[in-house]
């Protein structure tokens, strides 16, 4: 399974699935992570946390944890 933590740097993501339950998936998808949405990895902090994306046409840095979560192709 292939999240997005481990997509490359300029990669260009789809998503598949959003693992996690209550409210930690309801903000995942109030910020527009959800199933077909295409992401595009921007950087990812020295440590890994957190990882700078741009989905839906707008900037967005989402913890390690919460990028696990997210289930991409």
């Amino acid at each position: 399974m292939k999240t997005l933590r481990t997509a490359e740097i300029g990669s260009r993501v789809k998503v598949v699935r959003l693992h996690g339950e209550g409210a930690v998936k309801r903000r995942m998808m109030d910020m527009g992570i959800t199933k077909g949405a295409e992401i595009t990895v921007r950087k990812v902090a020295p440590l890994g946390d957190p990882v700078e994306i741009t989905v839906r046409g707008y900037e967005l840095s989402v913890r390690k944890a919460d990028a696990e979560m997210v289930e991409v192709e």
